[in-house]
């Protein structure tokens, strides 16, 4: 079966909310992380799950309810270093592993996050 998009290959709403929901444990437990995220993790969670849904090709979620994602500028106001980015990443690589996702997917995910997450590099 061929997909036109990894938001259809992953299978959608339900698998983008399975990764975020297993993702943000990761990132609270994280002593680097954990840091610059609010205790209530929820409106994140949400914001999250509306930008990778667009990310992945999926309905324009994010962009609708919030405008141009701009991304880079909106994490300027926390201390992004290499660091961080390396250890988002891998909570996301541990998220992807407790999904169903075939291991091929995951790779073409984290790899397609590997690049935002280094972009976002500002301390």
């Amino acid at each position: 079966m061929s997909y036109q998009t990894i938001y259809e290959a992953a299978g959608g709403a339900p698998a983008i909310r399975e990764i975020v929901d297993r993702f943000y444990p990761k990132v609270q437990a994280h002593p680097l992380l954990a840091p610059l995220f609010p205790e209530d993790i929820r409106p994140v969670q949400e914001k999250q799950y509306e930008f990778l849904t667009q990310f992945f090709g999926g309905p324009s979620l994010y962009s609708d309810k919030h405008g141009h994602p701009m991304m880079r500028g909106r994490h300027l106001a926390f201390p992004v270093t290499t660091e961080r980015a390396e250890a988002w990443l891998d909570c996301m690589r541990r998220a992807l592993e407790e999904t169903s996702l075939p291991p091929e997917l995951q790779e073409i995910i984290l790899n397609r996050l590997s690049g935002p997450a280094h972009h976002f590099v500002n301390s």
